[in-house]
């Protein structure tokens, strides 16, 4: 890429290739590096072979190994728990250390594109009825403030050799809220956090003298990297914050919110073919609810994107 810009003519825009994990990650870090670009430069993002359908954060990363990323290749990856784990492992390294790695600080875009202060707005874009019926950001904060007890275990179980005996999968199980309903919300939750409870009960008794290294950790986790009791839900797995959580409590309040939509319609309608016809428009309307998280772009607002944008902005200003 670098010989290729320098036999561009001097008025030419230099080609900065951006290499991602997945299909969905070209858009998300598209937003994020479009503002980037200016009359002399310009981003392509792409997966990172045009030979192979291989994928995912190791291909990424592999360009490491092999020397090719550098001021015309970067690469863009989520941070999952290696921003946590901060060099404790290979992969955690190779990512913090490079200059031509950028990553998400929340645990995955997903966890970006479920921005809870953004929520609402795609329950709009779905249902096309403004009436507000559940609060998103005292749901996803009150949700983190349960979990964050024992996600502070997560992270302090994967940077140390016995990450086994309590792995992600075993946390998620733990987290899952169960049955929702829109109306008992606090019962949801109270039955979470009785969950929650009882598991770190169990750690604490496997683990008796823990406490002092627990306690700096999550010291460390709140005043250096800015992981937040009530903002844990950027950090959990994205995917099962993604399909577990967010779009199942989408699908409640969107259900409630298009059924009185069509309520109003059968009430107002004059006669039988109105109605047939304005329910079919409505519905014709109506949106996905998976694929408009997808294309949120309400994570503009948060705090892992601000620190995005300040490492892309530092390492084009540093001519790296």
């Amino acid at each position: 890429m670098e010989a290729a810009n320098r036999l561009n003519s001097k008025k030419s825009r230099r080609k900065i290739i951006a290499y991602v994990e997945s299909y969905d990650d070209v858009f998300f870090w598209r937003t994020v590096l479009s503002p980037f670009e200016n009359e002399s430069r310009f981003f392509e993002v792409m997966l990172p072979s045009h030979k192979t359908l291989e994928r995912g954060k190791k291909s990424v990363l592999m360009n490491l190994l092999r020397r090719k990323t550098g001021r015309d290749l970067i690469c863009c990856v989520d941070a999952d728990y290696d921003y946590l784990l901060q060099g404790v492992t290979e992969t955690s390294r190779r990512m913090l250390e490079s200059p031509y790695v950028f990553h998400t600080y929340a645990y995955s875009i997903e966890n970006l594109q479920c921005y809870a202060p953004s929520l609402r707005m795609v329950v709009v874009a779905v249902t096309l009825n403004d009436k507000a019926i559940f609060d998103f950001d005292f749901f996803l904060r009150r949700y983190s403030e349960i979990i964050f007890p024992l996600f502070v275990w997560s992270i302090w179980y994967y940077r140390r050799p016995n990450y086994t005996e309590f792995t992600i999968t075993e946390f998620n199980t733990t987290i899952t809220l169960g049955g929702f309903s829109i109306e008992r919300i606090e019962d949801c939750l109270k039955r979470l956090q009785h969950k929650i409870y009882t598991k770190i009960s169990y750690l604490q008794k496997k683990n008796p003298d823990a406490k002092e290294s627990y306690l700096a950790l999550k010291k460390e986790l709140i005043e250096v990297m800015g992981v937040t009791p009530q903002t844990t839900y950027l950090y959990v797995q994205g995917h099962h914050l993604f399909d577990k959580l967010v779009v199942p409590v989408l699908g409640k309040v969107c259900k409630w919110l298009i059924n009185e939509r069509e309520l109003e319609i059968r009430r107002q309608s004059v006669h039988s073919t109105q109605m047939r016809n304005e329910l079919s428009c409505y519905s014709h309307s109506t949106q996905d609810i998976a694929q408009m998280l997808k294309k949120n772009m309400g994570y503009l607002a948060s705090e892992p994107y601000r620190l995005i944008c300040r490492d892309i902005k530092n390492f084009l200003d540093s001519g790296a």
